[in-house]
């Protein structure tokens, strides 16, 4: 097939100027006109590349650029929501809805690889009582102070989630139960010793603990009850930290 050269005729010089000025959004998208190159590739002959089809190109191809970007902002739109969905209302972690699809995964790397993982689940004791103390705004930033003092000392493979009004619940990957429990006691004495402050004052927050290792072929309610039922027996046991 010919391909019209640079040198090529005047007429199809100054129709290449003038279709040169219309700038498309895409960057796969050339800034000039079609070409007769261009129509060679697109399997178009040269004698059928009028400045008529050089036209339909034009507009085709700007169409082409539009639905690109419609596309993109769709696909963005859906990974937003996709994210405020699995995120709290309150914090910046995930929601439990969230948190039990990622016990569910965990729970599948132990069936396929045997790949060890657990969770710890926390329960703040007495909060109506900080609520009733320092109003509910105060009660939030509470919470959110007890999520940041988890989150600094988890590793960016595990996973935290506000599971309750005040419980959390952590995945600790590639974690056995053992592992996990001393991981548990390290984050129970860092949040007694670095305790809650609002406008410089220690605010007093007891809390309890339980530890689970996940288990392949079990469900993530399963686990989470297990998990829970640890925790009140720490409760009962008197062994809640202060």
């Amino acid at each position: 097939m010919k391909v019209v050269r640079a040198g090529g005729t005047a007429r199809t010089r100054r129709a290449a100027g003038a279709y040169a000025k219309a700038a498309l959004p895409e960057d796969a998208i050339s800034a000039a006109a079609p070409s007769a190159a261009t129509a060679a590739v697109l399997g178009i002959p040269e004698e059928e590349f009028t400045p008529r089809v050089r036209d339909a190109i034009v507009t085709l191809m700007h169409e082409v650029g539009r639905l690109r970007q419609e596309l993109d902002m769709t696909r963005k739109q859906m990974e937003d929501a996709a994210r405020h969905a699995d995120q709290d209302m309150l914090l910046p972690i995930l929601n439990r809805r969230a948190f039990v699809r990622e016990i569910n995964r965990f729970i599948s790397f132990a069936q396929r690889y045997e790949i060890p993982s657990s969770l710890i689940y926390f329960d703040l004791n007495d909060f109506k009582l900080v609520n009733d103390t320092l109003g509910h705004s105060g009660g939030d930033k509470v919470l959110k102070a007890f999520a940041d003092v988890i989150q600094t000392q988890i590793r960016d493979t595990d996973i935290l989630a506000r599971v309750g009004g005040d419980e959390f619940g952590v995945i600790l990957a590639h974690v056995t139960v053992d592992q996990a429990r001393k991981k548990a006691a390290d984050l129970a004495n860092r949040l007694e010793t670095h305790p809650l402050t609002l406008n410089g004052s220690e605010i007093p927050v007891r809390f309890a603990y339980g530890v689970y290792e996940l288990h392949a072929g079990e469900s993530a309610d399963s686990a989470m009850a297990e998990a829970d039922r640890a925790m009140y027996e720490q409760k009962r046991a008197g062994k809640a930290q202060a």
